[in-house]
């Protein structure tokens, strides 16, 4: 695993460029490691956004996405909840101060050691998509509090919806009643809806299950008090408009307030994708034939030679995120070059052997 350096700063004295400047000097003279550099203003603005945009929905910020003291730190001062996937991450945020009822413990294969740890530090709320994990928690977390995690359809009028969490909306009831007779408490309902989806609307037949799975959980006799509806924000203010423009009458009709419905979230990269720059060191490079380079790159017929350049990161590093997300951020190089030098087709790759991604 790579030794990152995270530096978090306020930037007031410094701009960003003359920080990486200054910490680019300082590891060339040490192992060239790669690093990141945080900017914690940044993370304020996104809170800022958050709360002009969708002030009703509380921040549960997921802390698997940067878990850097610094980051936490800010969150936990700016009063958002936390959102953890392990006993190391309720750890993690329980000792800046934060109170049980701010952290909700979300991962979806809960090991045992890990439920019981929940329970001794009054970590209640949970999250539970299935019978097994259901009967889990009924014998190790008496004072559970769980929110039913049901799966959502992705892509608008595609064959597949995304099962890979999350129960359906006919096996809720099901799960409602092994959960009365293991007398867990059941008291919300949690969706989430991938980054990469591009349909707002979404949203629309989430929300709607949401709502039948409350209606359902009354006749069998819970009391529902808690909406989660996930992550997936891309972090831009258009973005978190549209599907505040798209939500926002929705929970009017279902959740309205004085409903006593409290409406959560799982923002995640929303708060620290923009606010960390990442410096890598090109340790190699390879010159190939334009018409010879991997699949997957695109290749312009030129006669030209191609560079294939190889840094000290990769996605077995910093880069493991990117697995299931679009890289759309466009690499700097630090390196001033002249106007009138040539300029040849060239790819980044990491630095593993692996023949997956090389």
């Amino acid at each position: 695993m790579m030794q990152t350096t995270p530096l978090a700063c306020w930037m007031k004295e410094q701009t960003l460029e003359m920080l990486l400047i200054t910490m680019l000097y300082e590891h060339t003279l040490t192992g060239k490691n790669a690093f990141f550099v945080g900017d914690l203003g940044k993370i304020v603005k996104k809170h800022s956004q958050w709360q002009n945009v969708v002030a009703q929905i509380k921040p549960f910020y997921t802390v698997k996405c940067s878990s850097a003291p610094a980051v936490l730190e800010i969150l936990a001062a700016l009063g958002t909840g936390f959102a953890c996937s392990s006993k190391n991450e309720m750890a993690l945020v329980q000792e800046l101060g934060v109170s049980p009822e701010n952290i909700i413990y979300i991962s979806p294969c809960k090991q045992v050691s890990q439920i019981k740890y929940a329970a001794k530090v009054g970590v209640n709320i949970m999250t539970c998509d299935n019978e097994i994990e259901l009967k889990k928690i009924a014998r190790n977390h008496p004072n559970a509090k769980v929110l039913l995690h049901i799966a959502t359809e992705d892509n608008i009028g595609g064959e597949e919806g995304n099962m890979k969490f999350g129960t359906t909306l006919k096996n809720c009831k099901h799960l409602l009643e092994c959960a009365k007779e293991l007398d867990v408490q059941i008291i919300g309902v949690k969706f989430h809806v991938s980054s990469a989806c591009k349909e707002s609307q979404v949203y629309v037949h989430a929300l709607s299950d949401a709502r039948c799975v409350f209606d359902m959980a009354g006749e069998i006799g819970f009391t529902m008090n808690m909406l989660d509806i996930g992550g997936g924000f891309t972090g831009t203010e258009f973005q978190l408009e549209e599907v505040n423009h798209v939500i926002s009458p929705l929970l009017d009709i279902y959740f309205p307030e004085g409903s006593g419905v409290k409406i959560i979230s799982e923002p995640g990269s929303y708060y620290v994708s923009s606010a960390f720059t990442l410096a890598v060191n090109i340790i190699a490079k390879k010159v190939v034939e334009n018409d010879k380079f991997p699949s997957g790159v695109e290749k312009t017929g030129s006669d030209e030679p191609a560079f294939m350049y190889y840094m000290n990161d990769g996605v077995y590093g910093s880069f493991a995120s990117k697995l299931s997300e679009d890289l759309n951020t466009i690499p700097e190089v630090h390196k001033k070059y002249k106007e009138d030098e040539p300029l040849f087709t060239s790819s980044l790759w990491g630095p593993s052997c692996d023949e997956l991604f090389r």
